[in-house]
């Protein structure tokens, strides 16, 4: 039986890409670039700053101007932590069914903890997990699955009593390595380009109300 949803936090339990769009428009346009669209930006959203740096300005941690563009974004971003971010839609109401299922919930992500807890704190969500697991956490962090057998020890949970829905490859590989099963959550920051369908995870699900009926009727 199921006994923990454990979630990856950005595009799968929260929708943070307009606020993390809007830090990385605000240092394209300090630096005299364009800004870029919701649609270019959304799907570099799971892949951190790391990503939303490469998407705007071309370059890697290899570059010198790398790292102080990065510090800048985060700059911003945590002044905006939840200006814009929502939960996905139908996720709210998956989340107050849980504990009349018997299950709890709680949060694995390479989010660093300066922004994850004061992020779901600022969204009313933080006292109601079983678990949060941050990138820092951890000395290691997705894909390895040293973080998501962290998140069972602080959950009193065995992994194969929980499922961990991501919308990354390495949600879904750090979720089997650890012995969870895995659903890739197909609404999310999921690139034209990439194949989810090839991760290996037990299922994709199209939207958060189609979470718990797939735990209905194949785990229990």
């Amino acid at each position: 039986m199921i006994q923990t949803l454990l979630f990856d936090l950005d595009g799968t339990l929260l929708d943070t890409a307009p606020d993390l769009g809007y830090a990385l428009n605000c240092v394209l346009q300090e630096n005299g670039a364009s800004a870029l669209t919701a649609a270019q930006i959304r799907p570099q959203v799971s892949h951190g700053t790391l990503g939303l740096i490469r998407l705007g300005f071309g370059i890697g941690p290899e570059h010198p101007r790398f790292e102080p563009l990065r510090q800048r974004l985060l700059a911003i971003y945590k002044d905006r932590l939840a200006h814009d971010t929502r939960l996905f839609p139908g996720m709210r109401e998956l989340l107050d069914a849980l504990p009349d299922e018997g299950m709890r919930w709680g949060v694995v992500t390479n989010k660093p903890g300066w922004l994850t807890t004061p992020l779901l704190q600022q969204m009313g969500l933080y006292d109601d997990c079983a678990c949060v697991v941050s990138g820092d956490t951890t000395s290691k962090r997705k894909p390895d699955p040293e973080p998501m057998l962290h998140a069972c020890e602080l959950a009193a949970c065995r992994a194969e009593t929980c499922v961990y829905i991501g919308d990354a490859e390495r949600d879904i590989i750090a979720g089997k390595r650890a012995g969870m099963r895995t659903l890739v959550a197909g609404y999310g920051y999921i690139g034209a380009d990439e194949q989810p369908s090839a991760w290996g995870a037990d299922a994709i699900v199209e939207q958060p109300g189609d979470i718990l009926p797939w735990v209905r009727r194949h785990c229990a």
